[in-house]
């Protein structure tokens, strides 16, 4: 497909605030019966009867959690909802409604933000949650996005952080640290652009571990899969900084110890592969790299049988005495302290 060099940019200014919420929010659509009032009014009103209420928020800033050298527009506004939703799904609980505030510097024109909203909208319809609300401001300089995302439960089907047990089992769905690996490509191309900006990458090899990084999807299937086996985790938690770090919140919250199997890591092929080449040990990035979004959970030893051999589930340790502490178990079983060096908003410049 041949670039468009001269894309066609359309002022934010002239359209006004209204008329840029109106442009914005034409394509959302309502899906749950708990929404009464979406956009359009002082404020959204949604009726959960006897549904117990969950509500998440996060903020995504420019320079800090995504680089737009690499990053298209479109691919930000999906994750920016998947990103939500995971903390949804994390409570046991189904997302339903969403809002989203944007502030924008006049560098970006109205396509940039069609763009931007082109992948919300993407994302609302994969995940039947409700677009219902949010603002619209100017930013100094960059892009910033706050999406609060909403769910509901029934009150015996939420799981916390705090609920693991002495010998309850660690278990994680699908694989981690692939999310990482594909910034770190991502990276490296962005340093080879700016050194030769003629250089075209070949990214096939590492085509999963980039569509990880830059289309993630949140675990909403989880639920259904634990409820038709017949398992309610006692703790659970997204991976989204990373498996130590919230290894770590279960542990403190829950008042547990953990033994974490370096052997029982699930980790792809292509990410095993890529480490290697960029000579990094695969076992640091599985347990450190963020932005995975699988879900973390513990299970009592009495559900082992029904999750043991299950493909969306491996079981990478359990849980101990709190006074035993939080360790990981090498190849060479050894007893490593597990530190959280996850990654870390507040430490990065």
């Amino acid at each position: 497909m041949i670039e468009d060099k001269n894309p066609q940019r359309t002022s934010i200014a002239q359209l006004g605030e209204f008329g840029l919420i109106e442009h914005l929010t034409k394509n959302f659509t309502i899906n749950q019966p708990s929404t009464i009032k979406g956009i359009g009014d002082d404020a959204a009103v949604l009726d959960f009867g006897t549904k117990k209420v969950v509500v998440s928020t996060d903020l995504l800033i420019e320079g800090v959690h995504f680089d737009l050298a690499y990053m298209p527009l479109k691919h930000l506004g999906y994750k920016a909802v998947v990103a939500n939703i995971s903390d949804i799904c994390a409570m046991n609980a189904k997302a339903t409604q969403i809002t989203i505030s944007v502030a924008v510097s006049n560098r970006f024109p109205l396509e940039a933000l069609d763009e931007l909203f082109s992948g919300i909208t993407i994302a609302a319809n994969e995940y039947k949650v409700d677009v219902i609300g949010g603002d619209t401001t100017s930013s100094q300089k960059g892009l910033i996005i706050s999406i609060t995302a909403i769910g509901e439960a029934d009150s015996e089907e939420l799981i916390f952080r705090n609920g693991a047990k002495q010998t309850d089992l660690l278990v994680v769905s699908g694989d981690i640290g692939a999310a990482y690996m594909g910034l770190q490509v991502l990276e490296r191309e962005k340093q080879v652009f700016q050194v030769n900006p003629n250089s075209q990458p070949d990214l096939d090899m590492y085509s999963y571990l980039i569509e990880r990084q830059l289309k993630p999807e949140a675990r909403k299937d989880i639920r259904t899969l634990l409820h038709a086996l017949e398992i309610k985790p006692t703790a659970m938690i997204d991976i989204s900084d990373g498996l130590s770090s919230e290894i770590m919140h279960i542990c403190k919250q829950s008042e547990v110890g953990c033994n974490l199997y370096e052997d029982k890591l699930p980790l792809d092929p292509q990410l095993i592969s890529t480490c290697e080449e960029f000579n990094i040990d695969a076992t640091t990035v599985a347990i450190n790299g963020g932005e995975d979004y699988e879900l973390l959970f513990t299970i009592g030893m009495a559900d082992f049988d029904k999750i043991k051999g299950n493909p969306n589930f491996t079981i990478i340790g359990h849980m101990t005495h709190k006074s035993e502490g939080i360790h990981l178990i090498t190849r060479a079983n050894t007893k490593i302290p597990l530190k959280a060096r996850g990654w870390d908003a507040l430490s990065e410049e």
